[in-house]
């Protein structure tokens, strides 16, 4: 997998730690009546298999300052903002309960305006944005959805292990040193443990994760 291959290059932003290791950085949905799957609609849901830490720059943390932050990382708005299937909701365990998705990105191969016209046609790795603000539990982190789809013709279904997938190819483009619309940013990693239940229980289109959530931690500098 890619996520083995970063860790052996890239030893020292990673560390394998549980949710109790990384208190401060954002609140376990569990813990208070919330879930780590979003609802699909369908009684099954989709993992919130990447999470950006509360701890990261507050320029990052809203929805516009985190499209900037996605489009130094190859994700961007939806073609010519067009929209297509309904939103998926999610309840992050911070007072809201379940909440509609703050808004869905596309990977955009390189073109901000237009590539996600491209993404939509051939399919790729697409994300959707929860944001843990809640009057229970207002950390400002980031919860995101993310999953490598099929193209349209096969009306954009989750490749095979797409969740895992989706997953590595966003914290491959994050690593490091990226840059959008004049802010840079330095972006490390660790994985977690403990939130994600390894397997398909639950999860949309039956397709089985390997359990591990990564936290990113994103600085502005």
């Amino acid at each position: 997998m890619l996520l083995v291959t970063l860790l052996a290059a890239l030893p020292y932003v990673y560390s394998l730690v549980t949710p109790r290791q990384a208190a401060g950085a954002f609140f376990n949905p569990t813990e208070n009546g919330g879930s780590m799957l979003d609802d699909a609609g369908n009684g099954l849901g989709e993992p919130l298999n990447v999470i950006i830490s509360g701890l990261s720059s507050s320029g990052v943390l809203s929805e516009d300052g985190f499209i900037n932050y996605a489009q130094a990382i190859g994700f961007s708005t939806e073609c010519l903002g067009i929209h297509l299937g309904g939103p998926q909701s999610a309840n992050l365990g911070d007072g809201n309960g379940f909440v509609n998705q703050t808004t869905e990105l596309r990977q955009d191969f390189g073109d901000p305006a237009l590539g996600t016209c491209l993404e939509s046609l051939i399919g790729g790795n697409h994300l959707r944005l929860y944001i843990q603000n809640g009057p229970e539990h207002n950390t400002g982190a980031l919860f995101l959805a993310v999953s490598q789809e099929e193209d349209a013709a096969d009306s954009h279904d989750i490749v095979p292990d797409g969740y895992d997938i989706g997953r590595d190819a966003l914290v491959a483009a994050a690593l490091g040193t990226t840059s959008f619309g004049g802010t840079t940013y330095s972006t490390t990693a660790q994985n977690l443990t403990g939130l994600l239940a390894p397997g398909s229980a639950g999860v949309n289109h039956d397709i089985a994760t390997d359990g591990i959530t990564t936290l990113l931690t994103v600085t502005i500098v």
